[in-house]
């Protein structure tokens, strides 16, 4: 952790390899998010009460629980690990404390509101399906931004000096011997 937060990383270019590397799944799980979403449903309510509740008009069926079970159970585990990457590595980008943890909680109650919404829908009401479409354009919108300050924050930190300098003990230095000795330096 103090690695991360001292800037220590940003003179190993393998952890920035692997920085960039997460970066680059995450961003295209950013990209199919969009792909998923609008694959099923738009932004109306309408649509997404359809997508829901189910359309005669279309002969499009109704979510089951097990489907939808079976969906949440998959978007629980996988989305508390990638928003546990991300907003971890969104704490180490430069900037105020109180908008960092705004980002993170806004992050995470719109993503689960945006899986809860789909609950709401079909279970309760199909006029929760208003909270669907802004649940998820609020959700893309923290993690495209996270993404963009974590990019602008790794093109940068190769130019940046770390905030603690790390000094690396001379060869001929007997100093730390001495100390270890009991001998005072």
């Amino acid at each position: 952790m103090r690695y991360m937060e001292q800037g220590g990383f940003q003179n190993n270019p393998l952890t920035r390899l692997t920085l960039w590397g997460t970066f680059v799944f995450l961003t295209g799980l950013w990209a199919s998010n969009f792909g998923m979403y609008f694959s099923r449903m738009g932004l109306s309510p309408a649509s997404v009460a359809a997508y829901y509740r189910g359309s005669d008009e279309t002969f499009q069926p109704a979510r089951t629980f097990g489907s939808m079970v079976e969906s949440s159970h998959g978007h629980f585990a996988m989305m508390a690990m990638v928003l546990l990457v991300l907003t971890h590595l969104y704490i180490f980008v430069p900037g105020p404390r109180r908008l960092k943890a705004a980002f993170v909680g806004g992050t995470f109650a719109a993503t689960f509101l945006s899986e809860a919404s789909g609950w709401l829908v079909r279970f309760l009401h199909p006029g929760f399906a208003i909270l669907k479409p802004a649940a998820f354009l609020a959700s893309q919108a923290f993690l495209g931004l996270m993404l963009g300050l974590l990019a602008t924050f790794l093109l940068t930190a190769a130019r940046r000096k770390p905030l603690l300098a790390v000094v690396e003990p001379r060869v001929d230095d007997e100093t730390p011997r001495r100390a270890a000795a009991g001998e005072s330096v």
